[in-house]
């Protein structure tokens, strides 16, 4: 296993553990990492120092204090604080539809479906037709809960 630390294309840092070098590649390739912040999948590596185990023995470590660490997935800012917020309330009161979005929401706009809050995943072109055709919708900030590592 290797940790690498990661930057995503907002400048969100966070770390995560992989199999391999190749693996964390594959990854990537496949847009299966996202950000543990924001779920931007502009992920990559970033600068990192390699981990060399000192000398120092197992008493001499414990009389260390322990650091003080923030969860890696944690805002690091009033701005991305309101919108971990946001993502949680809307998790918390509407239904997740994945990709079935764009005909939910239109088979609910004609009435076929009871009315109900929900959020999913829509290509450009669906959510562009759905304005277009005067459904109501709203692009969310984030990335959906299931693409975030």
């Amino acid at each position: 296993m290797i940790q690498f630390s990661l930057k995503c294309d907002r400048g969100h840092r966070f770390d995560s553990w992989f199999q391999s070098s190749a693996a964390f590649e594959k990854l990537q390739a496949a847009g299966m990492i996202s950000c543990a912040v924001c779920g931007s999948t502009q992920v990559e590596k970033g600068i990192m120092a390699p981990r060399v185990a000192d000398s120092r023995s197992k008493a001499d470590k414990a009389e260390q204090p322990p650091e003080q660490d923030r969860p890696l997935s944690a805002p690091a800012n009033p701005a991305e604080q309101a919108l971990a917020e946001m993502r949680k309330q809307i998790e918390k009161n509407s239904e997740y539809v994945g990709t079935n979005f764009a005909r939910e929401a239109r088979r609910m706009h004609s009435g076929e479906s009871p009315e109900r809050s929900i959020h999913g995943e829509a290509k450009p072109d669906e959510a562009r037709k759905l304005i277009e055709d005067g459904v109501p919708i709203t692009p969310l900030p984030f990335m959906p809960g299931r693409k975030s590592n």
